[in-house]
């Protein structure tokens, strides 16, 4: 049992009152981000389970949920004879007989226990008869009877012979499990540590969404009584953090609306005549786009600004084309240099890519564009030859950069270094805005103020459809811009889900492809196979195996190379150019090639493990093979065909845009998939509640409202103070 003060201050650190934590509990601790007992007040359940009908040993059903009060006898370890894990073994006793209690791969929870300790267990009866046991049961080794329980929640107009039938099942880490938290939670709350905290969300808004106050939330979530208190608690703390975002995005688009930007000159014919120079005609999306995007330029303020368009919608020909607006701009006051532009892209590959397209795209208008990423840099034109680009050091590259003489720069996380300075700043563009975060986005927009001063204007990208209530919230800041048409001439991805004893008919097609000169994705959830004396053997294929396989035995004479994320850059960009001018027919790769990679030959894609991957990334996926004009193929290959398998697969087969898809992962499996989850300190709590338009709504009127009046929070200090970070 753990040693505690008498006093529980709930910002002190948990080391102060919880005296005896191991090494690798305060380690486990920190991992889940629990520093001060406030942190550990909000660690909260991710579920709850009842605890079963309070009874007797004697009277005990084989497979019933029990809750059995008795006496602890005989703790020890034993390990189980084949694969030599650990189990923690006890018996309970009552007055009425004994039974074995067994935790497997727990063997701590032996070394907690000890002989003739009075403790209340709950669990489901495994086996039979006289070899019956609890298996993995949870244990409280300080039961209270009900009325003590009873106090904690002030229950007027209830019962109070009522017996708590839940208890919470906490997010562990290695080193400190749930029944840690069960029992220590309760010890702090019993020290009103939760009333001293100051409740962040005003009263008045408590009231108007009938919400519990902050401490008796704390009670309701980890000793709820029923499940009513519980989900009166997970609402109330997702309202709570729902709201700060809200409020964090709102002030953030605050301070933007008070700075201003370099300001952009509008020569409206030259962009047209840009814009036709294109290899096909703009859809009415992508002009709307444009458009859009100028009148933003037209303003004194920053634009901030999220495109969001599905895949092979032409997010990045909006890109150059408001690119070219902005770097063939002056600099307010002088006659010679442009304005800059800084593309940031979330991968060498993909940056490579993009500066090729732009060059395809610039090249025949005069305008420098320049490729930074960790193993080189570029520059287009070349002096030597115009139509080709050139390698410089990184030290010419950045004082070219430096002193305005390459108006386009693209570039991976290499571009947000303090060493990268700019002269003329106007423009920051962020391809796959999920992939970075708001911290990137930041360093972005704020690494150089121009010699001219002024903050750079900024469009965010994304070919990840994001649910309405995501958008609202995490990306609040943003405007939103949709590109909702396809080009002209692009088909409809044919999409197949083909079980293990019918994926020949893939294979028939991608022959097909291949005769017809085409060429084929094939993409494995591994590197490559691991290793059986370190790692459990899984049925996900592997790329390396795979590659080896499909060449002996499914594609014989069949150029066959593989892609994935642990090879050189150079390796990398080897592979993708010879797969580019047709050389390799076949790419055997993992989700590397998810985002921007542009083949255009390539038709078919096959996806092996497809239940591993996510309805988003599985969408990513497929945008691979539809950058042409001819119809293209997607068949999926999981593994296992489990009824939730079949659900998910049959909603990305039948899903006629990613937005569809979106909306439907985000009721099915939260929003953490779909937003890249942890990046911005979100809690599962509010990624739950992200599922619920209503609740953000909500969120977002009250914080507009408060920052309208109060910009700086000072009427509320509470909230002022928050510790909330999106990053």
């Amino acid at each position: 049992m753990e040693r505690y003060t008498n006093y529980v201050n709930a910002t002190d650190t948990i080391e102060q009152h919880f005296t005896r934590l191991k090494p690798e509990q305060k380690r486990a601790l920190h991992k889940l981000g629990i520093r001060t007992i406030r942190d550990l007040l909000y660690h909260f359940p991710s579920r709850y389970e009842s605890s079963g009908q309070v009874g007797t040993i004697a009277g005990i059903l084989a497979g019933a949920d029990v809750t059995l009060y008795g006496t602890i006898r005989k703790p020890d370890v034993r390990k189980t004879w084949k694969s030599r894990r650990p189990v923690a073994e006890a018996w309970l006793e009552d007055a009425t007989g004994k039974m074995k209690m067994m935790w497997f791969s727990q063997p701590y929870i032996a070394k907690s226990l000890h002989d003739g300790m009075v403790v209340k267990v709950s669990g489901r009866v495994s086996g039979q008869g006289s070899k019956a046991y609890l298996a993995n049961p949870e244990i409280d080794r300080s039961p209270v009877v009900p009325d003590a329980h009873d106090t904690l929640f002030s229950p007027e107009g209830r019962t109070a012979d009522v017996l708590a039938s839940l208890y919470p099942i906490y997010p562990e880490s290695q080193g400190i499990s749930s029944l840690w938290f069960t029992h220590n939670i309760r010890k702090v709350v019993e020290t009103g540590a939760h009333e001293k905290l100051v409740d962040p969300v005003p009263k008045e808004i408590l009231q108007k969404f009938n919400l519990p106050s902050l401490s008796s939330a704390i009670v309701f979530a980890h000793m709820p009584r029923s499940r009513e208190d519980a989900t009166a608690a997970r609402k109330r703390f997702a309202f709570e953090e729902i709201f700060s975002l809200q409020l964090a995005v709102q002030q953030r688009r605050g301070a933007a609306a008070r700075e201003h930007a370099l300001p952009v000159s509008m020569n409206r014919k030259a962009l047209h005549d840009f814009v036709e120079s294109f290899p096909f005609p703009a859809t009415a999306a992508q002009t709307r786009a444009i458009e859009q995007i100028i009148a933003d330029f037209e303003k004194p303020h920053p634009m901030m600004r999220l495109l969001e368009g599905d895949v092979g919608s032409g997010k990045t020909a909006v890109a150059a084309a408001t690119a070219y607006l902005v770097a063939t701009s002056l600099p307010k006051g002088r006659i010679a240099g442009t304005l800059q532009v800084a593309y940031l892209c979330p991968t060498e590959v993909l940056a490579k890519q993009h500066f090729s397209t732009f060059v395809s795209y610039f090249r025949d208008h005069p305008i420098p564009i320049g490729l930074i990423t960790g193993s080189e840099c570029r520059k287009f034109p070349s002096r030597i030859r115009y139509e080709e680009s050139a390698k410089l050091s990184k030290a010419a590259f950045k004082k070219m950069v430096a002193n305005g003489e390459i108006p386009i720069v693209i570039g991976t996380h290499t571009l947000v270094q303090k060493s990268l300075q700019f002269k003329h700043l106007a423009y920051a563009i962020i391809d796959e805005q999920h992939r970075f975060g708001t911290v990137h986005r930041q360093n972005l927009v704020n690494k150089d103020v121009p010699l001219d001063g002024g903050v750079p204007h900024l469009l965010s990208m994304t070919a990840t459809p994001i649910p309405r209530t995501l958008a609202l919230t995490i990306y609040g800041d943003l405007d939103i811009t949709l590109l909702d048409q396809m080009p002209v001439g692009r088909k409809a991805v044919i999409t197949e889900i083909l079980g293990p004893r019918i994926r020949e008919s893939a294979y028939e097609r991608v022959r097909g492809e291949l005769a017809a000169g085409h060429q084929a994705y094939v993409i494995c959830p591994r590197i490559e196979e691991p290793d059986p004396e370190k790692e459990l053997a899984l049925q996900a294929k592997s790329v390396k195996a795979e590659a080896a396989r499909l060449a002996e035995e499914v594609f014989r004479n069949t150029t066959i190379d593989v892609l994935h994320s642990k090879m050189t850059p150079a390796n990398k960009e080897k592979v993708m150019k010879e797969f580019e001018k047709g050389e390799v027919q076949i790419l055997v790769a993992t989700s590397v090639v998810e985002v921007g990679v542009n083949v255009p030959n390539a038709t078919v894609i096959l996806i092996e493990g497809a239940e591993r991957f996510g309805l988003a990334q599985l969408h990513q996926l497929r945008g691979r093979v539809i950058r042409s004009t001819h119809q293209s193929y997607c068949f999926v290959l999981p593994e296992t065909f489990g009824q939730n398998t079949r659900d998910r697969l049959k909603a990305f087969k039948d899903a006629r845009n990613g937005f569809e898809l979106a909306e439907y992962d985000l009721t099915l499996r939260g929003a953490g998939e779909l937003a890249g989850g942890k990046q911005w300190g979100v809690s599962d709590i509010a990624m739950e509640a992200l599922k619920n338009i209503k609740l953000v709504e909500a969120a977002r009127t009250e914080a507009q409202r408060l920052v309208t009046e109060d910009p700086t929070l000072s009427k509320y200090p509470a909230l002022a103070s928050r510790d909330l970070h999106l990053e």
